[in-house]
């Protein structure tokens, strides 16, 4: 059974996030919450369905790669949302689900939390967290997104374990944030609420409504990193995002627009902000 108190969540939530919520499930461990969710009915347009883990075993971030986090030391939570028609701009989908934790975080009066595109939580300069967003086809018009978070909450002082990541080795936690952070059933409501907002938000606006909010919380942006796209590697700047979410990267010869890719390198260092 899970240590998480299932009451508490849906009591801290309010309005649609509430009102239009199918199901809420609680696992102390699962090998996925994302891969759950996809393997159960999607909700119908407009409802959403949340499953949340102390543990997972298999948790999976971008390409595969495992998202690694101690029992009980974070939030290990997945949301399914259906849209009426497939969105405009839907690669963005992630970066505005990304801004939806950082609303909740600024909610819960936890400040210091940056997001690095595609889908990295940033604090401290250290992984927080991360997003994982996959998208479940529908007969007809529609289509289901799952949105996995994976956050930091009280790691152990000692961790035994590195964060799978090709830019930074440190994970880092709310507690460094806020030693006084709510508790992670309230977290969780939190978390739930914005995501459901983003969702809705996002179908009617795309990427293109959450452009300006993006360019507040980019960690990326002026510093100097490394991209691995799928035919080739380039190196320069950070410079923003476009309008659908795609990654701007100045090489000094060209402004190369990124879709794709791995950030395989950034300096901690502030380049030309």
């Amino acid at each position: 059974m899970s240590s998480l108190d299932a009451a508490l969540i849906r009591r801290s939530l309010s309005g649609n996030p509430a009102s239009r919520l199918d199901d809420l499930e609680l696992f102390a461990s699962i090998d996925s919450t994302n891969t759950y969710l996809l393997a159960q009915p999607s909700p119908d347009v407009g409802r959403h369905r949340v499953a949340i883990s102390d543990f997972q075993t298999m948790g999976r971030g971008r390409h595969d790669r495992r998202w690694l986090s101690p029992p009980g030391s974070g939030l290990c939570l997945s949301l399914a949302y259906t849209f009426a028609k497939r969105p405009e701009q839907l690669p963005g989908l992630t970066l505005a689900l990304g801004l939806g934790v950082v609303g909740a975080m600024e909610q819960l009066h936890i400040d210091g939390v940056s997001l690095k595109w595609p889908n990295d939580l940033v604090a401290l300069d250290g992984k927080l967290g991360g997003l994982l967003t996959e998208i479940q086809p529908r007969k007809g018009d529609g289509v289901t997104a799952v949105a996995g978070i994976g956050l930091n909450i009280d790691l152990p002082e000692r961790p035994d374990f590195t964060v799978e990541s090709e830019w930074t080795l440190r994970a880092v936690d709310l507690k460094s944030l806020a030693a006084e952070h709510p508790c992670r059933e309230v977290i969780a409501a939190a978390i739930i609420e914005t995501l459901y907002a983003t969702m809705a938000r996002f179908e009617e606006q795309g990427f293109a409504g959450f452009a300006d909010e993006w360019r507040r919380h980019d960690w990326l942006h002026g510093r100097e990193i490394t991209v691995d796209m799928q035919n080739r590697r380039i190196t320069g700047v950070a410079a923003g995002v476009d309008a659908d979410g795609a990654l701007f990267v100045d090489t000094g010869d060209e402004k190369v627009r990124v879709l794709s890719g791995s950030i395989v390198m950034a300096s901690i260092t502030e380049c030309g902000r």
